[in-house]
């Protein structure tokens, strides 16, 4: 009788494999909840909620409540971009990137969002009781490559350890500054019937990028992250002259829940165009695997920018001639309405709503 060979159980994304759903799928948002959820951490309606909630009516002012990417402050006759951010990305090297170039390249589009030229970056480091210092010399590494890469300096920082299990390896806090060299007001509210949106490539890729990592997809073609520092592109874009209203980069929520938030404070509708909008097959792959509109998945490397129709042709080209542009296309359309709903038309015909991201659909995605 022959020798019993013990069968390899399938991996995730091989034939015959089972997918861990736990996870990879959120939790059920609860709403009325007195403690902090998942969704919380969203960047959808449970974030909104929680920032009106605790922190508009603590720290209330006038750049506060702008509730842009950043706060433009004066600075002595000075504007200057100012703006902070944390990173709790799980797993901390995903491919693509990792939580070092990520924390770069996130606060330095913050900063761009305004037209800013970064200058400077603070890094706090929170790290876990036995964390391998050579995986902090790697991040560490990654950040002074980004950092180079994007022509800005860190200036300064901190370092905490906590017990072993409360920090899950390492956090990453950083603060970009930057100067604000043009005169134009690019705001959230600025929003007007008429424009069109322009996004700047193919959406989802950072957000599949981690989950296929998490969940060992094994894909054949791998999914990778778009982090990458946008500055230069947008100062290129307001160097045309075009009246840029609105800027954002698709984070947290994806697509759908930035252009709610412009919708909300602009008070205005938005029209989008599924056929415009840019899903490469690997990422509608992984997003179909996991039951995810990639409307919602987290970008790292995109912006969204409202202009008037009047100056569409020249933002594009602008823009089309960096690497980061180079698929940009008009996706959408500002409309009155006072309901400031964002609304798809799809690709048989229809029209459905677009609305926030109602809980956290993927925990630990920067």
């Amino acid at each position: 009788m022959a020798p019993h060979t013990p069968q390899r159980s399938p991996r995730p994304g091989e034939p015959g494999a089972r997918l861990d759903v736990a996870a990879v799928s959120c939790p059920v948002p609860l709403t009325g909840s007195d403690r902090i959820l998942l969704g919380h951490g969203s960047g959808g309606k449970m974030t909104a909620e929680l920032i009106a909630r605790c922190f508009l009516p603590a720290f209330q002012n006038d750049a506060l409540l702008k509730r842009d990417d950043q706060a433009v402050i004066d600075l002595a006759g000075v504007r200057m971009a100012f703006t902070t951010d944390s990173y709790v990305v799980t797993p901390l090297f995903f491919p693509g990137g990792d939580i070092g170039d990520l924390a770069v390249n996130g606060t330095v589009n913050d900063l761009a969002m305004a037209g800013a030229q970064p200058l400077y970056l603070s890094a706090a480091f929170i790290l876990e009781e036995g964390f391998l210092l050579a995986d902090l010399e790697r991040i560490v590494a990654s950040m002074r490559k980004a950092a180079e890469a994007a022509g800005v300096l860190f200036v300064t920082g901190d370092t905490k350890v906590v017990e072993r299990g409360k920090a899950d390896g390492c956090f990453i806090t950083t603060t970009g500054l930057g100067l604000i060299a043009h005169d134009r007001t690019i705001s959230a509210d600025r929003a007007r019937p008429g424009d069109v949106v322009i996004l700047s490539g193919p959406i989802a890729e950072h957000g599949m990028a981690i989950m296929a990592a998490r969940a060992d997809l094994g894909l054949e073609t791998p999914v990778a992250s778009d982090s990458a520092a946008l500055h230069r592109m947008v100062l290129d874009m307001l160097g045309t002259g075009a009246d840029i209203h609105c800027l954002r980069d698709p984070t947290r929520g994806g697509v759908a829940t930035a252009l709610n938030e412009l919708a909300q404070q602009s008070g205005v509708g938005v029209v989008l165009d599924e056929a415009a909008i840019t899903v490469r097959e690997p990422v509608r792959g992984v997003c179909e695997l996991l039951g995810l509109d990639p409307l919602y998945v987290a970008n790292e490397g995109k912006l969204l920018a409202v202009v008037p129709r009047a100056d569409t042709k020249r933002v594009l080209a602008a823009m089309q001639r960096h690497p980061e542009g180079r698929e940009a296309r008009v996706v959408g359309e500002v409309i009155a309405d006072t309901a400031r709903l964002v609304v798809l038309k799809t690709t048989v015909g229809g029209r459905r709503i677009v609305d926030m991201l109602q809980g956290e659909q993927l925990p630990r995605i920067c």
